[in-house]
């Protein structure tokens, strides 16, 4: 049978955490799938990472269970990965994985202080503006890359990966399909991510906001996750995403008669910055026809 998770991010044990020296193999993001391999009497299920070899231990409250009499498997089974081996700040490889630093934290969900202080260290952590896996090459600038990191250690799913055509025709038939890059799954680029975020987004927790104000104001209330994402005009030229951060006693959105007319931001791109609002303007606004954005979305997810 298979299980989903169902928290913001799930811990993978070698053992229960009740055994002494219980380690965390993996943490396996919100709706990522698994299947059941025992059903012990206790708390503690035995579950194998679906489409990888990653098995392991699980509080059975924290999954649920997929009916996949009312879903396909292309509706519900994301493609699930593994950490990065070689993924690292320092390195363009296996761009496509979370990093598997545990110097960098995870945002804190106990309190709203909590997250506010996590937020800023794992932009700290990250740091888009000097780390070499953002940095813009000759072939591609990385703000998706940016995002789904900040959003995968913010626990909150966003895509990186999403099925070939031959391999939803094999997941549709039932079987397991490996995640192999450029064969079985290609990356979502932001064009991509625009569109998911208006067809799957709410699924995901994901809520549209309708301005740069209320986002920033639920940002900073909640210590939640912001994202402006923007589709090109031109669909082979790359769009734009940005995540929306609360804001510090040093780093504040720019406001006109009090209300946020540019949000603080964090993002990679042609220019990376950690932290940023007027700098860039309402750059989702931009609509030149030859470097401008069709249309912008704003969404947040506490």
């Amino acid at each position: 049978m298979k299980y989903r998770v169902a928290t913001p991010s799930l811990n993978l044990r070698d053992f229960p955490a009740t055994h002494d020296n219980s380690k965390i193999l993996i943490k396996i993001p919100f709706r990522h799938t698994v299947k059941l391999i025992e059903k012990t009497a206790s708390d503690w299920w035995k579950v194998k990472l679906l489409n990888t070899e990653k098995e392991g231990f699980v509080l059975s409250k924290d999954i649920e269970l997929v009916d996949e009499t009312t879903e396909k498997s292309t509706d519900i089974e994301v493609p699930n990965f593994e950490l990065g081996a070689r993924a690292s700040l320092d390195s363009k490889e296996e761009t496509y994985k979370p990093i598997g630093d545990p110097s960098i934290p995870f945002r804190d969900l106990t309190s709203l202080e909590s997250k506010l202080t996590s937020i800023r260290n794992i932009i700290t952590a990250l740091d888009v503006s000097k780390s070499f896996r953002y940095q813009k090459d000759a072939s591609d600038t990385y703000c998706n890359i940016y995002t789904f990191d900040y959003c995968f250690f913010a626990k909150v799913y966003i895509p990186r990966l999403r099925w070939t055509d031959k391999a939803i025709e094999q997941l549709e038939k039932g079987n397991e399909v490996a995640v192999v890059f450029d064969e079985t799954v290609r990356p979502f680029y932001s064009n991509y991510i625009y569109d998911w975020f208006l067809q799957s987004g709410n699924k995901f927790g994901w809520e549209r906001i309708a301005d740069v104000a209320e986002l920033q104001e639920k940002v900073n209330a909640n210590g939640g996750v912001g994202i402006i994402c923007a589709k090109r005009i031109i669909l082979n030229k790359s769009g734009h995403i940005v995540v929306v951060v609360p804001e510090t006693d040093t780093d504040k959105a720019y406001r006109k008669e009090g209300k946020v007319i540019y949000p603080l931001q964090s993002q990679a791109g042609a220019d990376n910055y950690n932290y940023f609002s007027e700098i860039r303007a309402d750059w989702w606004s931009n609509n030149d026809p030859e470097s401008g954005y069709a249309s912008a979305i704003f969404y947040y997810h506490d």
